[in-house]
């Protein structure tokens, strides 16, 4: 007997609610903060489905149904048009942007660079990176940082000295100011890609996006033509492009896709562990204490020494400080997929060409996930809670097969970072404002952390809260 098709889904469906937000409202939000076009149902709803310029957007907030649609269901997935054109420009057709097959061979070709045993031999140079840091700031004459800043050139040193076997003559200064013209007209990205405009459209910051785009490739360009021209075989990612073959055309890699690829590790890499940092030391300002917490781990695990890589993943409530920072911002907010071939999905069927979205961001704070969401609580990350806790309740790295391939490499170099800066200093936040976050592909603040720096007495020894 022929089971019965799932009736399709609508905005009349069982359990599914629809969002009268009004088109001209949520293409005002796009552009100005795209954070806020996500409608405020999915906060308190498990699904909900909004119809805009004839396209139907199905969010789920629902962790097991998340689950079904992204792992059960990843070949019936696309990434779709609108990641192309917000992504497309600068990372063409690497891991974050390519569709399935080229991007099943790229992730595989980069997949040794991220094995657990190499990334535990990352950890002398994450720390290394750190250390000269905190040596910086020893020597400011002033006593306030642009702590955003200061992260991005720390995960910076990081990754191109784990993943690149060094920065060569790559500005790195430049490099965050174009990242940064790049992200910033993105909310008119999404917003003219919802109205189906043409991509020749113009629309304020273009200009000068796309001269970032091409600086960018073209550092990449360059620092891999050096590494062409070099006879010296080194076991980073850089070489394990170069050598990576395609198992079942035989082909390699071109310049192009390499470079596709290196930005996305230079650029996506780098930005989201600096923004969960400057995150986590905006939470700890305004947590005392939390970070005397903080220090009595360090003072116990790491004692009356330096940090050194055998005590970082002794470091679990420092662990569970920047998981919980990454739950109320998750660096990036929203995932989004186009159904390519129909599927059902919690008892209703999903036809082509439907959109859907994952708000991270809501579900990071839905009322039906958290207890008091908003509350910073590093003690929800505790290891005896995870049990109690869906798997997809929790998801700063995407889920399914496309999670972030350096998830773990992320979570390591932030807690390393960490444990260095905190042993020696403590960040305050003079204004006492909260910072808004805008989401510009990732989760940035509007207006730069501006934090003042304190010493702190000999390792980690607590100060009174302020």
């Amino acid at each position: 007997m022929t089971a019965m098709p799932a009736p399709e889904i609508s905005p009349a469906s069982p359990g599914v609610v629809f969002s009268r937000r009004s088109p001209i409202s949520t293409i005002a939000r796009l552009i100005r903060n795209p954070l806020d076009a996500i409608p405020p149902e999915t906060f308190i709803h498990p699904l909900v489905h909004v119809e805009f310029n004839g396209v139907r957007r199905l969010y789920i907030t629902d962790p097991a149904l998340i689950q079904e649609a992204l792992v059960k269901n990843s070949a019936s997935l696309g990434k779709g048009d609108e990641v192309r054109r917000a992504l497309g420009p600068a990372l063409g057709d690497g891991l974050l942007t390519a569709e399935t097959p080229s991007w099943k061979w790229q992730r595989q070709a980069a997949a040794p660079a991220f094995q657990w045993e190499r990334l535990k031999g990352f950890l002398p140079a994450m720390i290394d990176a750190a250390e000269k840091r905190r040596d910086l700031w020893a020597l400011l004459p002033h006593r306030q940082l642009d702590i955003g800043h200061e992260m991005m050139q720390t995960t910076f040193d990081i990754i191109v000295e784990t993943m690149m076997s060094g920065r060569e003559n790559i500005d790195v200064a430049a490099v965050e100011r174009s990242v940064s013209d790049y992200l910033g007209p993105s909310g008119w990205m999404f917003a003219l890609g919802v109205l189906k405009a043409p991509e020749w459209v113009p629309y304020p910051g273009k200009s000068r996006a796309g001269a970032a785009v091409a600086y960018l490739r073209g550092v990449m360009r360059d620092m891999l033509e050096r590494r062409r021209a070099s006879s010296e075989d080194r076991k980073d990612l850089v070489g394990m492009m170069l050598a990576a073959h395609d198992p079942e055309t035989g082909r390699g890699m071109d310049d192009e896709n390499i470079i596709d690829n290196l930005m996305t590790f230079i650029t996506a890499g780098h930005e989201t562990t600096a923004l969960g940092l400057a995150w986590t030391f905006h939470l700890l300002a305004a947590h005392p204490d939390v970070e005397q917490k903080i220090c009595e781990e360090l003072h116990r695990v790491v004692g009356n020494g330096n940090v050194q890589p055998e005590h970082i993943e002794k470091l679990t409530f420092l662990k569970q400080v920047f998981n919980e920072t990454m739950r109320l911002y998750p660096p990036a907010p929203i995932i989004v997929r186009n159904v390519e071939q129909p599927f059902d999905l919690g008892g209703h069927h999903l036809p082509k060409g439907m959109v859907l979205m994952i708000p991270i961001y809501a579900i990071h704070r839905h009322k039906l996930l958290w207890e008091a969401p908003e509350r910073f609580d590093p003690s929800r990350f505790a290891p005896e809670k995870a049990k109690e806790r869906h798997r997809y309740a929790f998801m700063p790295f995407g889920a399914g097969p496309r999670i972030c391939i350096g998830s773990a490499f992320a979570t390591m170099e932030a807690v390393a970072i960490l444990a260095v800066l905190l042993q020696r200093f403590r960040l305050a936040n003079p204004g006492r404002r909260p910072a808004e976050p805008l989401m510009r592909i990732t989760l940035r603040p509007r207006n730069p952390m501006m934090m003042e720096l304190a010493d702190r007495p000999p390792f980690c020894s607590p100060l009174e809260p302020a």
